[in-house]
């Protein structure tokens, strides 16, 4: 098994929107595409932490609307399964309205089960004629179930304990010197498609550029002599922009990474900002950046791909902190250990409170923490085994943190969402 290409196929994909919601109305379109006609029903149940993610998120081709049911309201008039990942490319107001109209109706509906500890969506769509229903499990594209009236017309396969992905058992029994040399490997075709990622990204940002949010604010920070005018801030600006465009539902793809858009800013254009900065050639930056996503998904065989802690600090940030190692010193081992051990020890709390415009905040945090980490990493300095839940190795610090996000949070997210829920009724606008 190539975990390369495995991970650029599963983990690394156009994505417009935010994911949670977005998987949503994937799944809710596989259910339509099987049973067309007009709705009568639509009932939605998903894993707590996707219900928190897409809680307050805004959804692209909306005009500002927030949340996972209208996305999958609209998934399910869409019926366009195919479009996977981009289903929402062909919303119209025509299809926003008759969404509004079946959640004022009381025709859609959408809940949360708290036994799910892994990214879960189940969606039962029903006309005047039939009943559908769809099943992604494990990861944001995989179908493990569609059935028409109770028969399967799909039948995927159910994802795996390790990583709840079937490559990922593999992926997880590696470390990150099995990487390093996979990407020495990189061929034309995900050379091409790992730049394809990079134009995408670097769109986005341009456009949340124009925005006053985050990554304006760095930027007029820089302006009036507050921030300097060096690789920190550019990167910061360029990362923080491009998450307010997402999070702001803007209809501008983003190349994900470990199913992540925001996780796929900061795996792909940190090493690529730095990366200019310090004229490294094009084809080590590339081959960074592969390795940034190469180690973005294995944290989160440890983590989860939803975890409570923040997949932007504990993930992509040390993807783009290995992958600045990478540039500048190559296959340095112990480089790369202390890179590894210095964002996890600083952004290590960093919890994720769902979807949001404030994740374009926490996306800066990484991007600063990533390169002020790599940058002490290849100066020889970072935190040891000797302080907190650093292990001796970066693979063991990556499993320490695991267990930290899997059994020391467990009722993290259920915590939040009651929060969250709570302050729904007191503000519902």
């Amino acid at each position: 098994m190539n975990i390369l290409k495995a991970v650029l196929e599963h983990e690394v994909y156009p994505a417009l929107g935010c994911t949670e919601p977005i998987a949503v109305a994937y799944a809710a379109s596989l259910a339509a595409s099987v049973n067309p006609g007009p709705l009568v029903a639509l009932k939605i149940v998903v894993d707590p932490a996707v219900y928190k993610n897409g809680f307050a998120v805004n959804v692209p081709g909306t005009g500002g609307e927030r949340g996972n049911l209208i996305a999958g309201v609209l998934g399910a008039l869409l019926g366009t399964p195919q479009l996977k990942m981009e289903i929402l490319k062909g919303v119209t107001q025509a299809h926003v309205e008759e969404a509004h109209a079946h959640m004022a109706g009381g025709v859609a509906s959408i809940t949360y089960d708290s036994a799910r500890k892994s990214l879960f969506i189940d969606v039962v769509l029903t006309t005047a004629e039939h009943t559908s229903r769809a099943i992604i499990e494990g990861s944001h594209t995989n179908v493990t179930l569609v059935e028409l009236d109770g028969v399967a017309v799909k039948r995927g396969e159910r994802p795996v304990e390790v990583g709840e992905k079937p490559y990922r058992e593999t992926l997880g029994s590696m470390g990150i010197k099995d990487f390093v040399d996979m990407v020495e490997e990189l061929d034309a075709k995900d050379t091409a498609f790992i730049r394809e990622g990079i134009f995408m990204n670097l769109e986005v940002a341009r456009v949340g550029q124009t925005l006053h949010k985050v990554g304006y604010y760095v930027a007029d920070l820089r302006e009036k002599g507050f921030l300097v005018n060096d690789v920190f801030s550019s990167s910061k600006i360029l990362t923080a922009s491009a998450a307010d465009a997402r999070m702001a539902g803007l209809s501008y793809p983003v190349m994900a990474s470990g199913g992540s858009g925001n996780q796929g800013i900061v795996a792909i254009l940190v090493p690529y900002n730095v990366g200019k900065y310090f004229s490294i050639p094009e084809e080590t930056i590339i081959k960074s950046i592969a390795l940034s996503h190469l180690v973005n998904s294995y944290v989160k065989c440890f983590t989860g791909d939803l975890s409570p802690l923040c997949g932007c600090a504990i993930a992509s940030g040390v993807g783009a902190a290995v992958a600045l190692v990478y540039q500048q010193r190559g296959a340095n081992m112990e480089q790369m250990t202390l890179a590894v051990n210095n964002v996890i020890a600083d952004l290590g709390g960093m919890l994720c409170d769902g979807a949001k415009g404030g994740c374009a905040l926490k996306v800066a945090s990484s991007t600063d923490t990533a390169i002020l980490s790599a940058y002490m990493a290849i100066n020889g300095h970072g935190i040891t085994q000797q302080e907190g839940f650093v292990g001796k190795t970066a693979e063991e610090t990556i499993q320490y943190l695991g267990r930290i996000g899997k059994l020391g949070m467990a009722g993290a997210d259920d915590t939040m969402l009651a929060i969250m829920l709570s302050k729904e009724q007191l503000c519902p606008n």
